[in-house]
């Protein structure tokens, strides 16, 4: 089992070699991949409320956690394509984040940064 990200890079980056697939691994097409991944998660969410969207009947969880595992494999193996760290790059931006939203002014406010 892959217990960190960079565990299930190797993995993906395996499982794609065993299948000659990084041919077809370009950025552009991880990233479209991801897009459609990510558009058939929001799909479960379609239509919901949120209190809907909070309290999922566990069929429906199952198979939003099988939409999430699609949306992090083509984000895992973007990152890779391209030679970032994911976790460093999110690192990154939570730090950017705390400076654009310091707590004082952002806490309970859904306002973008420039309108803070």
């Amino acid at each position: 089992m892959a217990d960190t990200l960079n565990d299930l890079a190797h993995q993906l980056d395996r499982f794609a070699g065993e299948r000659d697939w990084q041919q077809f691994h370009s950025p552009k097409n991880l990233a479209s991949a991801l897009v459609v991944e990510a558009g058939e998660l929001l799909e479960h969410f379609q239509w919901m409320t949120e209190e809907q969207s909070r309290a999922l009947p566990s069929e429906k969880r199952d198979a939003v956690a099988g939409e999430v595992a699609d949306v992090l494999l083509y984000l895992i193996q973007l990152a890779n394509a391209l030679g970032l760290d994911p976790v460093e790059a999110a690192q990154a931006k939570l730090r950017l984040n705390a400076l654009r939203y310091p707590v004082d002014r952002a806490r309970g406010n859904s306002k973008k940064h420039d309108e803070l």
